[in-house]
C-alpha cells in the first residue's frame, strides 16, 4: 500500500511544481509522513522532505525549461531573491534537523492546508501594477528582495516547503511579476535551492539514501514527467484558473492530512468523530457521482432538462446516504449545514468561469448555489425535527425520498408529454397536469416501498399516509414560487408524516 501513496506523493507534487512552481514537499512530506509507516520514525519527516527535495531538482528544471519557452521567466528581478536564498538552505537544513520530527511535521501540514486556502481566496497574485519584463529592481525591490532571500532561503533548508509558494507571493505582490512569469522564476530558483537542500539533508543524514534510496528514485521519475506535463498546460490557460486548481488540490489535501495526523485526538469526542465519519461516507458518495455526472454532461447529448433532474437525483440522495450511515441526529444535521458552509463558497468562486455555465443549467443567475445552500439547510431542519424532536427518523427520510423522486419524475414526464398545462394564477400554465400527476404516483410509490421496507410500518398506516403526503406534496409544488418548492414541498410532506406515522 505504502508504493501507492509514494505514486501518489510524486505525482501531486510534480502538478504543484508545474502549475504554480509549489515546492515538492507541500504536497509529498505529508503523505509519506501521515500515510506511510515507514516515515514515521524519529527522522521520517526528515527523510520525506529530503526525498523531495530530490524530487524538486529535476521537476523545477523541467518547469523552468518549459516556462522560459513561453518566455515566462525575469532574472533582472528575481537574482538578489536566488542569491540570499541559496545561501540560506544549508543553514536551515542544519536547524531542521536539530528541531526533530514532530516540529516539522505539523508545521508541514498546516501550511499545505493555509496555502490551498490562500489560492481559492486570491487566485491570481497578479499586483495591479505590473513591472515591465526585464525592468531592474529600485531600492524598494532591493530591500524586499534582501528581506524575503533570507528567510525564505532558511525557511525551504528547514522545512523543505514553501520556497515556491512564499517567493510566488514576493514576486507577484511585492515586485509586481505576472502569475506565469513568477512562476517560471521561482521554479528556476528552487531548482538550485532544491539541489543545495537535498545534498545538505543526505550528507547530515546519509541514512536517507541508504534507506530509501528506491523510493526516492521513484518519487525523482514520477514527479519529473508529472512537472512537465503540468507546467505545459499551465502554460496554456488562464492564471486565474492555475490558481483555482492548486488551491482545490491543496485544500483538500492538507485537510485531509491534518485530519488524519490528528485523529487520535478527534476520536477521544465522539460527537466530532461521529459527524466527521458522517461526512466523510457522504464524500465518498458524492466523488463518484461527480465523476458519472461529468462525462455524461460534456460527452452526451443529454437535453438540459434531464441532465437537472440527475443533478437533483443526487442532491436528495445525499439525503438518503445521510440518513443511512448517520449514529445520531446531531452528526447528520451537522453534516449537512457542513455541506451548505463549504459548497456555497465554492460555487461562488467558480461561477465565473466558463465552463460553470456549461455545467450547471440554471434558470436564473446564481440559482444553482442558492438551491444547493436552501436545499442542505433544509435537509437540516427536516432531520432535526423529525429525528431529533420527534424521534421518527423514517418521516424524514420519507419526505426528502417522494419529494425527490417525485420533481424529478415531475420534470421528465410534464417537460416533453406535457399537453394539458396547469392554469391556477400561481402557475399560469408553467406546469402541467402529466406533470403533476407522474409527481403523484412516483411519489407515493417511493414513499410506500421505503416505509413497508426499511420502516416496517403496515399497510394500514402506510398507504394512507403516504397518499396524504403525495397529494399535499403535489399541491404545494404546484402553488410554490420559483426555487421555494425545494423547502416547501418536503415541509409539507413531512408534516403529514408526523401527523399520520
Amino acid at each position: 500500500m505504502e508504493f501507492l501513496w509514494y505514486i501518489i506523493a510524486a505525482l501531486g507534487a510534480g502538478i504543484g511544481t508545474g502549475l504554480a512552481g509549489l515546492s515538492a514537499a507541500t504536497v509529498m512530506v505529508p503523505i509519506l509522513i501521515v500515510l506511510c509507516p515507514s516515515f514515521h520514525g524519529e527522522t521520517g519527516a526528515y527523510q520525506a522532505t529530503a526525498i523531495a527535495l530530490a524530487s524538486d531538482i529535476l521537476g523545477s528544471a523541467v518547469t523552468t525549461y518549459t516556462y522560459a519557452k513561453y518566455k515566462n521567466i525575469d532574472l533582472k528581478r528575481g537574482w538578489i531573491m536566488l542569491t540570499y536564498i541559496l545561501a540560506m538552505c544549508t543553514v536551515g537544513s542544519y536547524a531542521a534537523f536539530l528541531a526533530g520530527n514532530v516540529v516539522l511535521g505539523s508545521f508541514t501540514l498546516f501550511l499545505t492546508f493555509f496555502i490551498g486556502i490562500r489560492f481559492l481566496l486570491k487566485p491570481d497574485t497578479s499586483w495591479k501594477e505590473q513591472a515591465s519584463r526585464g525592468e531592474r529592481l529600485d531600492r524598494r525591490g532591493i530591500a524586499i528582495s534582501l528581506f524575503f532571500g533570507l528567510t525564505i532561503g532558511f525557511g525551504t533548508g528547514f522545512v523543505g516547503t514553501g520556497g515556491g509558494m512564499m517567493m510566488l507571493v514576493v514576486f507577484t505582490a511585492f515586485l509586481g511579476m505576472e502569475l506565469k512569469t513568477a512562476v517560471g522564476t521561482s521554479t528556476f530558483i528552487m531548482t538550485f535551492t532544491a539541489l543545495i537542500a537535498s545534498v545538505s539533508h543526505i550528507l547530515i543524514h546519509p541514512a536517507i539514501l541508504l534507506e530509501k534510496w528506491d523510493v526516492m528514485l521513484l518519487c525523482i521519475v514520477i514527479a519529473t514527467a508529472a512537472s512537465l506535463l503540468s507546467a505545459r498546460f499551465a502554460n496554456r490557460v488562464s492564471s486565474r484558473t492555475v490558481g483555482l486548481v492548486t488551491g482545490a488540490v491543496l485544500t483538500l489535501l492538507g485537510a485531509s492530512m491534518l485530519l488524519l495526523h490528528f485523529w487520535p485526538q478527534i476520536s477521544a469526542f465522539p460527537p466530532a468523530l461521529q459527524t466527521l465519519t458522517c461526512f466523510g461516507r457522504l464524500i465518498l458518495y458524492i466523488i463518484p457521482c461527480v465523476l458519472i455526472l461529468l462525462p455524461i454532461r460534456f460527452l452526451t447529448g443529454v437535453p438540459s432538462f434531464v441532465f437537472r433532474k440527475l443533478l437533483h437525483v443526487v442532491a436528495f440522495s445525499c439525503f438518503t446516504v445521510m440518513m443511512l450511515t448517520a449514529e445520531t441526529w446531531q452528526s447528520a444535521a451537522l453534516t449537512s449545514l457542513i455541506l451548505a458552509l463549504l459548497i456555497y463558497p465554492l460555487l461562488a468562486f467558480f461561477e465565473k468561469e466558463t465552463w460553470y455555465g456549461k455545467l450547471f443549467v440554471q434558470k436564473s443567475p446564481g440559482e444553482v448555489k442558492r438551491s444547493l445552500l436552501m436545499l442542505f439547510f433544509m435537509f437540516a431542519a427536516v432531520i432535526a425535527v423529525s429525528w431529533g424532536m420527534f424521534h421518527n427518523p423514517h418521516a424524514a427520510a420519507a419526505s426528502i425520498l417522494m419529494w425527490g423522486v417525485g420533481d424529478a419524475a415531475a420534470a421528465l414526464v410534464g417537460i416533453p408529454l406535457g399537453k394539458h398545462k396547469v392554469w391556477f394564477r400561481p402557475v399560469r400554465g408553467k406546469k402541467s397536469w402529466e406533470g403533476s400527476f407522474a409527481m403523484l404516483g412516483a411519489s407515493a410509490l417511493v414513499g410506500s416501498m421505503l416505509l413497508f421496507l426499511y420502516g416496517g410500518y403496515p399497510a394500514g398506516i402506510v398507504i394512507p399516509c403516504v397518499l396524504g403526503m403525495a397529494l399535499t406534496g403535489t399541491a404545494a409544488e404546484l402553488l410554490s414560487p420559483g426555487e421555494w418548492d425545494t423547502v416547501t414541498v418536503p415541509v409539507t410532506m413531512l408534516a403529514v408524516a408526523l401527523i399520520m406515522l
